[in-house]
């Protein structure tokens, strides 16, 4: 037996688990990553010599990989959006981002810098990093498929969905800021960049991000439903990989312009979802990411479950465990709770939106990309064990958690329907 033989016994029945699996947690307290994350633990423990990632070492391949997992479940996210875009409808949204986000990012930081003693760049890229919330690993708290029922897409799926699919692409200006400022203190303190950050940085690549997938959806959108050429009117086909070619262009043409790819890529699906809102083809294209994701997911949470068993935590410090603790228990479940002040939710509703800030694959690339910018003064093994074990505290928690809270707000919503109809 051969390691390589190894190998593809543990991607076969991976890719069998990512089938079946769905299914068999359904409406437990049980979720998907939880099972592939236990099966890395356990791989790991065994004697057959698989091998282990490690993300210092192998820090290209981790950014590579979190990045395609995420702009596919962005894809998948945004094509499953039933809502209508709108200032008013999508107003959770902007409040999660326009608050929630910020504060947590702040919270992070002073956190690391004063629990820590990390230096400003450090404790700012872990705000940065455990900021955004994750659309791989929310399935269950997630938007259901495109048309489906109102009970799929009420408004704590909904806010949860739509924070996760932008917040995603707007944690970059923060980490950008960090990359700056690990820079900037490597040469005085000086404070010249922030003008060119916030112009560039958050102002100009957010725009660019925006302008595409706006561009990009709607070209493909009038592609997919409305071209004259039966060739190009791939709707009439039923194609789903063509929502893998969608993902790809908006976030290459993005990336290329110097824009925010993440954003673009959920703006396109949004875009592409509106162009024909009640057509059968978004069903399709759905399915299929949500299989690729399902499938990029076992592998991440697989090697991830092998590197805490290889070492992830070997550079934890007590206060390190406490901080990743905190993000989840205590900032999250804050900062959620105020951005939704006087809003039409109830306060279980609030609740859950205000605790299931799940983090995930995004803070995996997040890191990943920023360690290629910078060593953020030889802190790489003790950001990867927090983020490390704030992902897997997250996966755990929120994985026990999210069926027992969805039932628990679907049965109270169809009391109160029985209620109003006797």
């Amino acid at each position: 037996m051969t390691l390589s033989d190894v190998v593809y016994v543990c991607l076969g029945l991976g890719a069998l688990g990512a089938a079946v699996l769905p299914r068999v947690v359904s409406k437990r307290p049980l979720s998907l990553p939880m099972v592939f994350l236990a099966a890395g633990v356990l791989i790991e423990l065994l004697p057959v010599g698989v091998p282990s990632v490690d993300p210092v070492r192998d820090r290209l391949w981790v950014e590579h990989t979190t990045e395609v997992c995420v702009i596919v479940s962005l894809m998948g996210a945004g094509l499953a959006i039933d809502r209508p875009f709108g200032w008013r409808r999508w107003s959770s949204a902007w409040r999660l981002l326009g608050i929630t986000m910020p504060l947590t990012v702040a919270a992070v930081a002073l956190l690391a810098w004063g629990l820590l003693d990390w230096p400003p760049a450090a404790a700012l890229l872990l705000g940065a990093v455990l900021a955004p919330t994750d659309p791989v690993l929310a399935g269950e708290v997630r938007v259901g498929e495109p048309l489906g029922t109102e009970r799929d897409e009420d408004e704590v799926r909904f806010s949860l969905t739509s924070e996760a699919g932008l917040n995603d692409g707007l944690a970059f200006p923060f980490v950008y800021a960090a990359i700056a400022l690990a820079a900037a203190a490597g040469t005085g303190w000086s404070a010249d960049w922030i003008g060119s950050w916030a112009m560039t940085d958050l102002l100009g690549k957010c725009a660019v991000g925006l302008a595409v997938g706006g561009g990009v959806g709607w070209l493909l959108g009038w592609m997919f439903f409305r071209a004259r050429a039966p060739e190009l009117r791939l709707s009439e086909h039923m194609e789903g990989f063509v929502a893998l070619g969608a993902t790809f262009v908006a976030y290459g043409v993005a990336e290329v312009l110097h824009g925010y790819g993440f954003l673009s890529v959920f703006v396109t699906a949004c875009v592409i979802r509106a162009a024909e809102r009640s057509h059968g083809y978004h069903k399709v294209l759905h399915e299929f990411t949500e299989q690729i994701e399902r499938l990029l997911t076992a592998v991440l949470l697989f090697m991830l479950g092998g590197y805490l068993v290889a070492g992830a935590l070997s550079a934890l410090t007590f206060m390190g465990a406490v901080l990743g603790a905190l993000v989840l228990l205590v900032v999250r479940p804050l900062t959620g709770w105020l951005a939704q002040v006087r809003t039409v939710m109830g306060k279980k509703e609030r609740a859950v939106v205000a605790l299931f800030g799940i983090r995930g694959i995004g803070s995996l690339f997040y890191l990943a990309y920023a360690l290629g910018q910078d060593s953020f003064g030889g802190l790489e093994r003790e950001l990867w064990a927090i983020v490390a074990l704030t992902v897997v505290i997250s996966v755990v928690l929120h994985g026990v958690m999210a069926s027992p809270a969805i039932g628990y707000l679907e049965r109270r919503r169809e009391g109160a329907e029985l209620g109003g109809r006797s």
